[in-house]
């Protein structure tokens, strides 16, 4: 397959699959059905027609405002698109070179979910059990149809490897949980956050899923630090680390193995 070729067109399926991601994003916490009723304003709740409702060329058209309301629409319709698009691209091309058109089409439902527990995460402060729980079925079962996306050759190794990485990322993340809550004598870390690890660690297997982990510690670390030298947040301040943990699920996708292999090769060298 020629990635140059197909690429532009995965770009504007992310396009369309990220106008849907839109709709869960709003819809799903709010316990609306994603299906029925079709897009409105949620200002005056004017339903969209189609011409409005082109991904990122309506709102540039309309100046990021309902054609009738002119109540301004939020930026994150136009954002989710766009990162949905790219990231399609990286994950489809990351998916082909590493594991085939299977694992490329594989990867476009895992991000998916990760943007929909992200931008939730960002607003309302939890991840819906709605989308982990059976991603973390759906997880195991393309793992087995599909072991390299666990590092496995077999589909009984994809099976064992998956359930393993599920358990461990869960796992992990619960002993930190637990460990900050003893500390801190409150609630460290919302059962949302292990529930997503659950279903990053039946995707990725348990290798990464702990890589994953750590870079989220990592990322959501130096965010809050930032955040709070800028005086936009405090201490104590609730902060959501969700969107860490899917980040540093695609650091440790994109990056992990080779890092596990050079740190492999390094400490062998040392004991030589």
């Amino acid at each position: 397959m020629d990635n140059v070729v197909v690429l532009p067109f995965v770009f504007l399926f992310g396009l369309v699959v990220g106008s849907f991601l839109n709709v869960c994003i709003y819809r799903l916490p709010r316990d609306k059905s994603i299906v029925s009723p079709g897009s409105a304003c949620p200002h005056c709740n004017t339903p969209i027609r189609w011409f409005d409702n082109i991904p990122l060329f309506s709102y540039l058209v309309l100046l990021g405002k309902c054609r009738h309301c002119k109540a301004k629409i939020s930026p994150r319709y136009f954002l989710v698109e766009l990162l949905t698009g790219i990231l399609f691209v990286l994950m489809f091309d990351f998916g082909v070179r590493h594991g085939g058109v299977a694992a490329g089409l594989i990867y476009l439902l895992f991000v998916s979910a990760l943007i929909v527990c992200t931008f939730i995460d960002f607003e309302f402060y939890f991840i819906l059990d709605v989308i982990t729980l059976p991603g973390t079925v759906i997880g195991i079962v393309l793992s087995t149809l599909v072991p390299s996306l666990v590092g496995a050759s077999t589909h009984l190794g994809g099976l064992i490897w998956s359930i393993v990485g599920a358990l461990v990322g869960c796992g992990a993340l619960l002993g930190i949980a637990l460990l900050g809550e003893f500390i801190l004598k409150k609630e460290a870390m919302g059962m949302g956050d292990v529930k997503l690890m659950a279903m990053i660690g039946a995707f990725v297997g348990w290798k990464l899923a702990l890589l994953t982990i750590f870079f989220a510690s990592l990322t959501g670390s130096f965010v809050g630090i930032a955040l709070i030298l800028m005086k936009k947040a405090q201490i104590q301040s609730k902060i959501p680390f969700g969107p860490y943990i899917a980040l540093g699920s695609l650091i440790a996708l994109f990056f992990g193995n080779r890092m596990i292999a050079w740190y492999l090769g390094f400490m062998h060298r040392c004991v030589q």
